[in-house]
């Protein structure tokens, strides 16, 4: 059953030496996700999952030790998804998941065994539930680590540029998020968030299918469009 999660964004320039000189930007970012975090080491899951989207068909599974790196970001910086385990896997992380090792990294996670889970962003709402379901029967007590961004289109700078659709659906998306509530997660507009180019969507509906009959209660830790990119950060415990 869910016991805990923690939901932050997957830009790479979370690590400081992709955004170089523009780091201190994201620094109360960094600060954020160290709390979620925290949350859940306090949880002492039996299996930390982590939930990232992986494009339009970089579905998968990903075990402990999974190697990941930021060199397609111009930089030599490796990762790994927790120390190496049993089974020994070269296959890499897709950016969202790499994220996500580096975070753990940085925290000195060691609290229970990793898995990675990259999610098709196409993917249905409803197979999200579903697949958010399994995960949460993994183990006795799960903890979830859920990587996404929410929209690109805030400014005329972001990547998808400015839609005025975009501050609406992330005020909703950090108020959702930010209450654990799970029946606003699953009506997310699958495609209105293609359309703003929310790389979220699908992860926090798997959140939401797994959290199904945990009774959790959220905070909302952080929300800020940086880049014109909508960034929140929550915890559920």
């Amino acid at each position: 059953m869910l016991v805990a999660a923690a939901v932050c964004p997957c830009p790479p320039l979370l690590v400081p030496e992709v955004a170089a000189g523009a780091a201190p930007e994201l620094d109360a970012a960094r600060s954020a996700c160290s709390d979620a975090l925290g949350v859940l080491a306090a949880a002492r899951p039996d299996l930390l999952v982590v939930v990232g989207p992986a494009g339009e068909s970089g579905r998968g599974s990903f075990p402990q030790g999974a190697p990941g790196s930021f060199r397609g970001f111009g930089v030599d910086v490796e990762v790994r998804l927790g120390p190496v385990g049993d089974t020994v896997s070269e296959r890499e992380l897709p950016p969202s998941l790499a994220v996500g090792a580096w975070l753990l990294e940085r925290t000195g996670w060691a609290d229970a065994p990793i898995e990675g889970v990259g999610v098709g962003e196409p993917l249905a709402p409803e197979r999200c539930a579903e697949a958010g379901r399994e995960i949460g029967a993994k183990a006795r007590r799960v903890a979830l680590l859920v990587m996404g961004d929410a929209s690109a289109c805030r400014t005329v700078k972001a990547p998808g540029y400015l839609d005025e659709r975009a501050a609406p659906f992330d005020t909703e998306v950090a108020r959702a998020l930010g209450a654990a509530d799970l029946a606003a997660v699953q009506a997310l507009d699958a495609g209105l968030a293609a359309e703003l180019k929310a790389s979220g969507r699908a992860p926090w509906q798997v959140l939401a299918g797994a959290a199904e009959g945990a009774n959790l209660s959220g905070a909302l830790l952080y929300e800020d469009a940086p880049y014109g990119v909508g960034y929140v950060v929550a915890a559920w415990s």
